[in-house]
């Protein structure tokens, strides 16, 4: 039996690749895909520099892949279609799912995703081979002639930085909207997903001034800050925490107008604190919760494919796979992309 290789998180800045079984069809549902670009999450690089869930278990959560083989009951995929290869496990059709809501499948256990060990052991999205169950419904084609590499963070963040702004956008194009960064790259995507969107009222603040810089570059009022203060002096309609910082979650919220909303995708391993009586007397209406890629992913690849959203001021890379854990251990700025031929 020829060995599959899975890059894998050991514990604190030790990652590396190894050799496991391979992965086979389980269930007539089923489907095996190839990755053919691997992107690196924000999440990836907290998972892989502090580790702070339990090791060892593979890594990676963003890829777009080329389908190898599918089950007997897989009617809509065949053999070489190239598909975005969503980050949660979904089976399409419980109650949550027909909800539009695929990250709380009742399914699968709470948290059930690729490339994290929270929600059980499904693998990684930088594994050479990858089995995806309820395939037909956890997978999404990749329209004609798209390039892998733009699309492999749909799996993810491109898709869950634009549904934090876009009911808003859609409900009222000239809202205001505030982007509290400080992780790598969601927060700049969210700049992204607003311009896209026609948005020209997006504000980006960041303790760091390479990505002030990137956000002024995609077209954002960028402002510099030495802290998260309580509140960012203006009136937001709309406020997104991409900080993954207690503060900056904290700046968000308060910086949301009266009943404005604060939408926060930062993933927390402790209880932020929240300042209930502000929010409570200023009517902020909060949304948090997992990114919920398959029913949303299909717009942001349109857009993708007409030239409305171009990731690529964001991508470094693409590297080669067999690069991914010295480039992980000392990542550059943007979203890594890696792709090449395997062995």
């Amino acid at each position: 039996m020829i060995a599959m290789r899975s890059l894998t998180v050991l514990g604190p800045r030790r990652v590396e690749w190894r050799d496991l079984p391979p992965v086979s069809l389980r269930e007539a549902t089923d489907a095996l895909v190839r990755p053919l670009a691997s992107a690196v999450c924000d999440l990836d690089r907290h998972l892989v520099h502090e580790s702070p869930l339990e090791p060892p278990y593979a890594l990676g959560h963003e890829a777009v892949g080329e389908v190898v083989d599918v089950g007997s009951a897989v009617s809509g995929l065949q053999p070489g279609d190239r598909v975005v290869i969503p980050c949660h496990i979904n089976c399409g059709v419980c109650a949550e799912c027909s909800r539009s809501m695929p990250g709380a499948c009742s399914a699968v256990p709470p948290f059930a995703s690729y490339g994290t060990p929270a929600g059980g052991s499904w693998g990684g999205l930088f594994d050479e081979l990858v089995r995806v169950p309820w395939a037909e419904h956890g997978l999404v084609p990749l329209p004609p002639g798209l390039d892998p590499v733009m699309a492999a963070s749909c799996s993810d963040n491109l898709v869950d930085a634009y549904r934090a702004v876009s009911p808003a956008l859609r409900a009222d194009p000239d809202a205001a909207v505030l982007v509290v960064g400080g992780t790598p790259t969601f927060g700049l995507l969210t700049v992204l997903a607003c311009t896209a969107l026609g948005s020209t009222a997006v504000h980006y603040v960041d303790r760091d001034p390479r990505s002030v810089e990137k956000a002024a570059a995609l077209g954002a009022r960028a402002t510099l800050i030495d802290s998260y203060s309580e509140r960012i002096q203006g009136r937001y309609d709309l406020t997104v925490d991409a900080s993954a910082h207690p503060k900056g979650l904290r700046c968000a919220l308060t910086s949301a107008r009266p009943g404005g909303t604060c939408v926060s995708r930062s993933v927390f391993f402790t209880e932020p604190a929240l300042p209930y009586l502000e929010l409570y007397s200023s009517g902020v209406t909060f949304v948090t919760g997992p990114p919920h890629i398959t029913p949303f992913a299909p717009e942001v690849l349109r857009l993708i494919d007409s030239g409305a959203l171009d990731p690529s001021p964001l991508i470094a890379g693409p590297y080669g796979y067999d690069d991914a854990p010295d480039v992980l251990l000392d990542p550059p700025a943007g979203k890594p992309v890696f792709t090449a031929s395997r062995r």
